[in-house]
This record gives structure tokens, sequence and C-alpha cells, in this order.
């Protein structure tokens, strides 16, 4: 059997599953404390007001069966605590990819479209690149493999450098997204490291508010 006949399905994410599985693999990361993830702490974690486009406002109902969705397509995995449900993702296991790959993916879910430069920017608190063209090759390898997880957004008018974007959501029209310009709130590039640890330092501390409201509801709810 060929490598390409034993790769697994691309999975088409709807964008809420998709923010949920790039903030399972963020947290991973950066909250390991607080991780694997509850239903609440993962509402916190999607509707971040930092270091998401499209920000977004998950109820509690859609972020428990996007988390469902997810452990069906094989993606996540629901873990059982003696308080909460928790979930953390598979998806190094489910396409057999190492840390820097999945790391690159995450902030693809999370962000968007994005430059090489603002990637290596975010990506310091989730994997170690040796430099840009380190960053590059990983998303070449996820280019080239079968099925491509990535594609490549030629630079369009006025744009200095190719973004890069998953396809966890189905085909991308490139030449659309070439079109559009990059949103403001992407901001960091190489020269923007600060502004990028600065939103990843917010979003680490909401994740650790979340973390400690449940664990006193929890306490609340054992003293009544």
């Amino acid at each position: 059997m060929s490598e390409a006949s034993q790769a697994p399905s691309l999975p088409v994410l709807e964008p809420a599953q998709a923010r949920l599985l790039g903030c399972l693999i963020e947290k991973e990361a950066t909250t390991p404390d607080v991780y694997p993830l509850t239903v609440n702490a993962a509402q916190s974690a999607a509707n971040q007001k930092t270091a998401r486009e499209p920000v977004m406002a998950l109820d509690a109902g859609q972020v428990q069966h996007g988390l469902r969705a997810l452990e069906q397509l094989g993606l996540a995995r629901q873990q059982f605590s003696s308080r909460a449900e928790r979930y953390e993702h598979t998806l190094s296991r489910h396409f057999s990819l190492p840390n820097q790959q999945v790391a690159l993916l995450a902030l693809l879910l999370l962000r968007g479209a994005q430059t090489p430069h603002e990637l290596l920017a975010r990506a310091e608190r989730l994997a170690k690149f040796a430099d840009v063209e380190d960053l590059k090759h990983h998303l070449d390898r996820m280019i080239g493999r079968e099925p491509s997880l990535v594609v490549l957004i030629p630079r369009g008018p006025g744009q200095r450098e190719d973004r890069y974007m998953h396809l966890l959501c189905g085909p991308v029209d490139v030449a659309a997204v070439a079109a559009r310009a990059p949103s403001a709130s992407s901001g960091a590039s190489a020269s923007g490291m600060g502004a990028a640890e600065f939103e990843q330092r917010i979003a680490e501390l909401e994740a650790r508010v979340a973390a400690l409201e449940e664990a006193l509801a929890a306490r609340d709810h054992t003293a009544g």
C-alpha cells in the first residue's frame, strides 16, 4: 500500500471547530497546567479578544458540539476527571506531524492567512524554529504532502510577502485571498516580536483567569 493511500483524508471543519482545534493546540503549549481543557476553558480560549482572527462569541453549547465533532473526526480526545470532562487534541498523531508543523497549523487555525515572519514571531511560545527559512521548510512540507494541509497565497498588490493558509476548512480561493488586504489586527511581523509576545501573555492570563473561575465554581459546588 502506498504512502498516499495510507494518508488520512482531509476533514472539512466548520469555523467553530477550526477555532477550537487551534485553541487545544495552543493551550497545550502555553498553559499546560490547565490542559486538557474543560468546555468552559475551551470556550474562554475560543472567544479571546487577542490573538484571534476573527473574534468569535461561541456559547457553551456550540463549544461542546464542536469538541464532540472534533472527537468524531479523530482530531480530539475526551479525558475524564473527577470534576469535569476535558478535551485534548490528537492532530499530531492523526496526521503524523512534528511539533513545529502542529504549531504552525494552530496559528493558521487561530488567525487565518499569515506571512512567514508573522508566523515566526507568533510561534515563539509554541515551537522552536532556527530561522524563517526553517519555518518555510515546514510549511513546504505541509504543502507537498498528500493531502496538502497548507496552501501558499502569493503576495497581492502592495504586499511585501507571500502568505499561507490551512486547508482544514476546505479548498481556498487563492486569488480572492491574495487580492484581500491583510487585516490591521494581524500586525506582528519580524519587527513586531514584542507585540506578538504581549498578545500571547494576555492570552495566557485570560486562560488562567478562566481556570481560577472554574476552580472556584467547583469549590462552591462542593461546599454547597
